[in-house]
């Protein structure tokens, strides 16, 4: 019998409303900007040397709002020079929120954004069939890789556009965070489709050292409170679920003992940590800057 079960990807409304709930209540976009702020100064303290134009991809731009903290990183250690962000994303959706966000922005003068409806292949696939290859300083992929088919040639062929002083910054889930525990034990169960593929910063080191590539790796903590996800028929609790799981609908959807297995799984220490009677999940991130 086919399962009810159906990937959280199949529908974007319920992506997004899950997604938008995620950030909400977990401290993820804090930790990525506490990072912008006091580690990427130096990842990027090279990457304009002589130049009057700066060259920035974003793989997986979302609707931008770490785009433009990373931009203004990079205005204000390299004044005056113009800056060329390219965007790449899928979703109409997310790139006219980046759209809306770069309109109401001040000080973004010297920065010129183009934007890309289309996934990192189909990039990679236009720029082969129009025989290009515009080499960048900068290129960042943030909680992108578990939405392309072949992590390690993505990861080539992005590095080979780097220019020779560029940099590579990927950010995924950490190896030691709750999604590894969570996934790398009941992953199997989930329906991703060919639509998704767990990576996490543990796995990363592997496919670059094969690639004879060199890296630098950063922890950042964050945490995500998930305390109405053991309240039957939380509305809150379920999307959750189902973010956590890629899964619409998983606490109705998915085989009785599986939700019982993962609901206790989810209040383990190897999951989460419980303070103040809350429950919150480790969703701890793993930054990777690779180098040309």
């Amino acid at each position: 019998m086919a399962s009810p079960m159906r990937s959280l990807l199949t529908d974007p409304d319920r992506y997004l409303q899950s997604f938008r709930l995620f950030l909400e209540r977990s401290t993820e976009h804090q930790s990525m900007r506490e990072f912008v702020e006091r580690q990427l100064p130096d990842v990027i303290a090279s990457i304009g040397n002589g130049k009057s134009t700066i060259n920035v991809l974003s793989v997986g731009s979302g609707a931008g709002e770490m785009d433009l903290q990373i931009l203004s990183k990079i205005r204000a250690r390299y004044p005056g020079v113009t800056i060329n962000n390219d965007a790449i994303e899928p979703s109409a959706d997310q790139i006219s929120k980046y759209k809306e966000r770069v309109a109401q922005a001040s000080n973004l003068e010297n920065i010129k954004f183009t934007w890309h409806t289309e996934t990192a292949n189909e990039y990679e696939s236009r720029m082969n069939a129009e025989k290009k290859t515009k080499k960048w300083d900068f290129i960042h992929m943030i909680q992108m890789l578990y939405y392309v088919k072949d992590i390690p040639a993505t990861l080539r062929y992005f590095h080979s556009l780097l220019e020779s002083q560029g940099k590579l910054l990927v950010i995924l889930v950490s190896g030691k965070s709750g999604w590894e525990t969570l996934w790398k034990k009941y992953g199997s169960s989930f329906p991703l489709e060919d639509l998704c593929t767990f990576v996490s910063s543990g796995d990363l080191p592997r496919m670059l050292d094969a690639a004879g590539l060199k890296y630098q790796l950063y922890e950042l903590p964050s945490h995500l409170d998930i305390t109405s996800c053991f309240i039957e028929g939380d509305k809150d609790g379920e999307l959750l679920l189902d973010f956590l799981t890629e899964t619409i609908d998983f606490a109705k959807t998915a085989p009785p003992e599986l939700k019982r297995q993962l609901i206790e799984e989810l209040r383990k220490p190897g999951c989460s940590e419980i303070r103040d009677g809350k429950v919150f999940f480790n969703s701890s991130l793993g930054v990777i800057v690779i180098e040309p």
